[in-house]
């Protein structure tokens, strides 16, 4: 007889997958992200994962499309969803007489990128992106709201100390322009990398780029910015810059603090930065990145803005929008690296154990079926054993109560009500029992 052939269970590289008390901490930042987006006012939306390839790559070229898982099933070529963008800008355009503008909605789900495998970086992973989109206008306003809610967000996951980080891209290019620089596109790329690079590296690309040395030295200057928002305010308005896109960039980063300061984004957590680009090629107006204060390595773990024209491959339509995402996934795994999730969480969501001590199963199923109607979180141990082995089961799950149902509890309906964090038993009725949950 021929030795059955097992296969080595493992994971690809690139894929996260979490053991209960992890993922229980995991859907609960999910559940809070969700909550705060809702609570907004944001409508939920679920797209597929797969989509046609022409739909999804309609824009074409660049790093991403090289990192798109892309296949074919018969005569269709398909690719796996690589952000929820691209998705929702399908979206819109297919159902745009059937939607409200502005449309507000919010996404979570899974996306797929072909990154090469390295620490905190990975191929599956989960966004929580909202997006507010206008048909042909969209008040700056909401520009503002969106870091609101970043803040919301942060806060009701514990994370007080962190900055939101915004600019505008009209400020950035209408920089430029005064300057007399060509080649905008590649100098924001090499701007962009200045918090990993550094100062001095930025201006050694950009004198490999025929950038001269009074426009490095000026670009620096801007870049290398670091007062208050009244400050930077002052600053870039005595540049005394006169191209119109620069003029309307500083009025709406002037209206974004405003109106940050109305929705109570505290000061503490905001910041202008003029050294923040975003997409190279996607955002138009507002960008905002947000970062840990004492944990500037992470890197940016909320970051968005304003483009012009969502569906520009799908529609003729104009429509402008904003959003922000959350790459939940890499926050998630970063946050436990630093110890910064709250240890020894339960590996269940029961919070109480029905014990059957005797011949009491039917019983013991009518006191979960109660518990259940009145929103506790119930289990009934099903199997036999003694009840060391029962107990044991309650304690390394993390299972705060026990009612152990045996004959005298059945015939007197007092139950043995037992708490594992403080080793108390006392005898209670259903209905006590109930009530000490409420």
């Amino acid at each position: 007889m021929m030795k059955k052939q097992i296969v080595k269970p493992s994971l690809l590289p690139g894929f996260m997958e979490l053991l209960p008390a992890d993922q229980i901490v995991f859907n609960g930042m999910m559940d809070k992200i969700r909550n705060v987006y809702e609570n907004y006012g944001f409508i939920p939306m679920d797209t597929p994962v797969i989509e046609k390839s022409e739909v999804l790559l309609a824009k074409g070229g660049g790093e991403t499309e090289k990192q798109v898982y892309r296949f074919n099933k018969g005569d269709s070529d398909l690719a796996l969803r690589f952000d929820l963008t691209v998705p929702l800008a399908r979206y819109v355009a297919q159902h745009m007489s059937e939607l409200t503008f502005p449309f507000r909605r919010y996404q979570i789900g899974k996306v797929y990128r072909g990154e090469k495998s390295q620490k905190g970086r990975y191929r599956e992973f989960y966004q929580c992106d909202i997006d507010i989109i206008g048909n042909e206008k969209l008040s700056v306003i909401n520009d503002a709201q969106l870091p609101s809610i970043i803040f919301s967000i942060f806060k009701e996951l514990g994370l007080n100390e962190f900055k939101i980080h915004i600019n505008n891209r009209k400020v950035i290019s209408g920089f430029f322009e005064a300057l007399g620089i060509e080649n905008k596109t590649e100098v924001l790329r090499i701007i962009d990398k200045v918090d990993k690079i550094g100062v001095d590296k930025v201006k050694a690309e950009l004198k490999d780029n025929a950038i001269s040395d009074e426009n490095i030295e000026k670009i620096a200057e801007f870049i290398s910015f670091d007062e208050s928002n009244e400050e930077a305010l002052a600053f870039l308005k005595e540049l005394n810059i006169k191209d119109e896109s620069f003029l309307e960039g500083v009025d709406e980063l002037s209206k974004v603090v405003h109106y940050m300061k109305a929705f109570g984004v505290s000061l503490e957590n905001f910041i202008i930065d003029l050294k923040i680009a975003r997409g190279l090629d996607y955002y138009t107006g507002t960008v905002f990145e947000t970062t840990l204060d004492k944990y500037p390595e992470v890197g940016s773990i909320c970051s968005g803005g304003r483009y012009d024209n969502l569906a520009e491959n799908y529609t003729n339509k104009n429509l402008p929008g904003v959003g922000i995402s959350i790459g939940l996934t890499r926050l998630f795994s970063q946050l436990k690296e630093l110890g910064l999730l709250k240890g020894n969480s339960p590996s269940t969501l029961t919070e109480v154990l029905v014990v059957p001590v005797d011949d009491t199963m039917d019983y013991c199923i009518n006191i979960a079926n109660k518990l259940r109607e009145n929103n506790i979180v119930t289990e009934v141990y099903l199997e036999e054993g003694n009840m060391n082995k029962k107990l044991k089961y309650a304690n390394k799950l993390g299972i705060a109560n026990v009612i152990l149902v045996g004959e005298e509890e059945v015939n007197s309906g007092l139950l043995t009500f037992k708490k594992f964090d403080t080793g108390e038993q006392f005898k209670l009725s259903i209905e006590e029992i109930i009530k000490g949950f409420k």
